[in-house]
């Protein structure tokens, strides 16, 4: 994908001021999907609470969880 088209699609993201704060956020996203970095840690490079990010994603309809896969299995038979 070329940095123009990464670049449009960070733009249309409302939620923060500038190009490069809408790209970390985009960025961080996928971390966090991917378990890269905790919630903590994005938050941290965000300038935001960690409360206030998840928040962001909730707000989203990006469902988030602190569990692994095997507690959320360990959960569900409870």
């Amino acid at each position: 994908m070329s940095q123009e088209m990464l670049e449009k699609i960070a733009a249309e993201v409302q939620l923060f001021n500038t190009l490069e704060q809408k790209e970390n956020f985009l960025f961080l996203l996928g971390a966090i999907a991917a378990r890269i970095v905790s919630l903590k840690k994005a938050a941290e490079i965000l300038n935001l609470e960690p409360e206030a990010l998840l928040k962001i994603l909730e707000l989203m309809g990006i469902d988030f969880s602190y569990l692994t896969q095997s507690d959320i299995a360990t959960e569900k038979t409870w």
